[in-house]
């Protein structure tokens, strides 16, 4: 392995056959879907949804290397239709039957998407698209009908431990001395379940270490921590800060800083990162971390998702920055994010209690003498257009799940809600 050493380990130990290929089970485990796809030599066009890392662009080389299929490969980020036309023509002079795969299709414009779409309707091409957001947002209607999707899932722990013993006898051979990990959560924590960030961190380590005059390394949380913290930029020189500078700008965002906003929008845009994520993060955060406060904020967000996906970079940045200044400077209030959680909790311990008789529609003289909608008020037949009345299951009466932010506007609708409800509630009283 001393030959390939500038290669990255990741590289290195990337698998080439599906024996070999971890994680993933419910797609390529025996009598899975890919797998038995691959064992006939018949599989869709695809796409293939996953978080970085784990394993999407393997997965593609390995099926072309199974099926002994012509391979091309093109990165949306710096592919365009004249691009995609060549490999159509390269394909159809080679006879078709090409596997085609696009990374990080979900840059694709919709017109690149279009020029997909006959080489895949008449197999031509079988197209392996792989993404990182939903593709249901992403990819357009015509192509997406087109492919399967197939979702790969965070590698699991013991996949990870597996990986790391793999890179752990492979840095042995490449640094020439023996290497030990005495403990393996700060590596587990490092990844995220991302095998290349796995690879990363432990080449990382054990190269800083293999310079020292110890014939051995053993490898501590304490150290790979450390170690990694102080070579973040080498760490992450593939792009992996993505998930730490988006975080970075939510939290700006949500802790009232324009300032910080803005300076990590602009790393993100020095980075080239795409305009509609940052747009929809900013559509999320509206929602989640605004909300009532300032019901004004979802709609500038969603017209803001709208504006960069039509006018793109570099214009987008000023639709973006305006937005994420907006956001910042608004009060915020998370209590609608709240509200659904713990409903959504009440749901999963509760099970699905029965709706109230008088709740429920009544389209059948059975149902009316069976008591179907009998007791229900019309609300716009009462004065304010409200009456009360119980709205939620019996074991569920009187549970709150709105509370009002302290803002503002929430402040209105505490107060509303107190006249209204009274006792049932008790919006007063909080």
């Amino acid at each position: 392995m001393e030959q390939t050493a500038h290669i990255p380990l990741a590289e290195q130990l990337r698998p080439h056959t599906l024996a070999e290929y971890l994680g993933q089970e419910h797609l390529i485990g025996d009598q899975a879907i890919l797998q038995r796809a691959v064992r006939t030599g018949s599989i869709p066009s695809m796409i293939l949804w996953g978080p970085p890392g784990v394993g999407k662009t393997t997965l593609a080389r390995i099926i072309a290397t199974e099926l002994s299929a012509p391979f091309f490969t093109l990165s949306a980020v710096s592919a365009g239709v004249k691009e995609v036309r060549a490999v159509i023509e390269q394909a159809r002079a080679d006879g078709g039957k090409a596997l085609l795969f696009i990374d990080e299709i979900h840059r694709f414009s919709k017109s690149q998407q279009d020029s997909l779409l006959g080489a895949v309707e008449d197999g031509t091409i079988t197209l392996i698209g792989a993404t990182t957001e939903n593709p249901s947002f992403e990819v357009i209607a015509p192509l997406l009908s087109r492919c399967q999707v197939y979702i790969l899932r965070p590698l699991e722990e013991k996949d990870l431990l597996d990986l790391l013993e793999k890179g752990r006898k492979a840095m042995e051979l490449l640094v020439g001395k023996s290497i030990s990990i005495s403990e393996h959560e700060a590596f587990l924590r490092l990844s995220g379940g991302d095998a290349r960030k796995l690879y990363n961190a432990l080449e990382l380590v054990c190269r800083s270490l293999s310079a020292g005059p110890e014939p051995s390394l053993v490898l501590t949380d304490e150290l790979t921590l450390r170690i990694v913290q102080q070579n973040l930029a080498l760490y992450d020189k593939a792009g992996e800060m993505h998930y730490d500078i988006i975080s970075a700008f939510i939290k700006s965002i949500r802790g009232s800083d324009p300032n910080g906003a803005v300076y990590w929008l602009a790393r993100m845009i020095e980075g080239g990162e795409d305009v509609k994520f940052i747009a929809r993060r900013l559509v999320i955060l509206a929602a989640e971390d605004i909300g009532l406060a300032n019901p004004n904020a979802l709609l500038l967000a969603q017209s803001c998702f709208e504006a960069v996906n039509m006018i793109g970079y570099p214009e987008s940045r000023i639709i973006l920055s305006e937005a994420a200044v907006y956001l910042a400077t608004s009060p915020k209030s998370n209590s609608t994010y709240m509200a659904i959680e713990e409903a959504l909790a009440r749901v999963r311990a509760a099970g699905d209690l029965p709706v109230p008789l008088h709740l429920r529609n009544a389209p059948t003289r059975l149902m009316k003498n069976s008591g179907y909608g009998q007791g229900y008020k019309y609300a716009h037949s009462y004065q304010g257009n409200f009456t009360e009345l119980e709205f939620l299951p019996e074991k569920l009466s009187g549970t709150k799940f709105y509370v009002p932010g302290r803002n503002a506007r929430e402040e209105e609708i505490r107060k509303r809600l107190g006249e209204m409800w009274k006792g049932r509630y008790n919006y007063m009283d909080i």
